[in-house]
């Protein structure tokens, strides 16, 4: 196992290095110049410049910053040494100049990640559940319905249905039940701990919604094809055979043996708890990493893209291990060492 995991690292870091390799090489190439989007601007006042001493004092400056004076792979490599070897991934230069970015996404982040956390939870429990009854009663009015339900919502765009929500059930709808934008209870401080807690929940209501109906619909389609296809195998019947109730047949021996293609969903979502949702987060104000992430690819903020990339690739990479390790966990016959004991 150890040296299982060894080999994925120095793997996951060969393959890390490529992804930001071809992230840089394809951000200097993209239009536009992130050093004229502060070449106004004084960086020890903060006040506006004129045009010609803008231009050679602020466009110079932020260019040498950025290393977009050097070729690209002397840049990138000057970033690499600077960001890895060293920790240090810069500081933004437009979208906030002179923040260090690990700040940025620090503060960005845990928003983020308790919207999608509670996103991935309901997504799971809903899809698992519909996914096992539909196996189980296949082709019964519970499994086309629910299906036909389900793709419905899947084929709705996400935008339409959040503004569609706001205009039913937020304050100045139809239904005034939910705060319209932002995910901060306003009037705390006259709250008692329920009340308290009941306005949080109506905060996340809404976005969690926008952002599981979607991921609801795949997810239990995978569940009940997966559950269909172990539900009709020979140690199924053999379960029956010896007296085995339903219950246990259902979830102790068959969905255990279902749990592959779950596992392997499962793994590709880490990058997505963290990366955020920018049409969510956009439409109910949430400062999320899916706003910060947009702002820094329309602003070419180099040092905060490069950051986001980068904190992406290891996400992606961990997902990928993840998903190994979680099959050999949910499956004793899968041997991670390529050895069957």
């Amino acid at each position: 196992m150890l040296f299982y995991l060894i080999k994925r690292l120095l793997l996951a870091g060969l393959t890390l290095s490529v992804i930001l390799l071809a992230s840089y090489v394809l951000l200097r190439c993209a239009p536009g110049d992130p050093a004229r989007s502060n070449m106004f601007v004084d960086e020890g006042t903060g006040t506006s410049m004129d045009a010609d001493k803008g231009e050679h004092r602020g466009n110079r400056a932020v260019r040498e910053k950025l290393g977009l004076d050097e070729p690209v792979l002397t840049g990138f490599a000057r970033w690499f040494k600077a960001a890895i070897l060293h920790g240090d991934l810069g500081s933004s230069v437009v979208v906030d100049p002179g923040r260090p970015v690990t700040r940025m996404i620090a503060e960005r982040l845990p928003v983020t990640l308790k919207l999608n956390c509670l996103s991935v939870f309901f997504t799971y429990l809903l899809a698992i559940l519909i996914g096992v009854y539909s196996a189980k009663y296949e082709n019964s009015l519970f499994d086309r319905g629910g299906a036909l339900a389900l793709f419905v919502l899947y084929s709705l765009p996400v935008m339409w249905v959040g503004l569609l929500l706001q205009a039913l059930t937020c304050e100045g709808g139809v239904w005034p039940i939910f705060p319209l934008k932002g995910l901060n209870v306003t009037d705390a401080n006259n709250m008692n701990s329920w009340q308290l807690l009941l306005a949080s929940a109506k905060c996340y209501i809404l976005p969690v919604l926008c952002l599981s109906y979607a991921g609801l619909a795949g997810l239990s389609r995978y569940a009940r094809n997966s559950m269909l296809e172990v539900i009709h195998g020979d140690f199924i019947r053999t379960a029956r055979a010896k007296g085995a109730s339903e219950t246990a047949i259902l979830w102790h021996h068959a969905f255990r043996n279902a749990l592959i293609t779950l596992i392997t969903l499962f793994g590709g979502l880490l990058p997505g708890l963290v990366a955020g949702s920018v049409l969510v987060e956009y439409i109910f104000n949430i400062p999320g990493m899916g706003a910060l992430s947009l702002v820094a690819l329309s602003s070419r903020d180099y040092p905060l893209v490069m950051a986001l990339f980068a904190f992406s690739g290891i996400l992606t990479l961990a997902g990928i291990l993840l998903s190994d390790l979680l099959y050999a966990a949910a499956d004793p016959r899968i041997s991670l060492t390529g050895k069957r004991g």
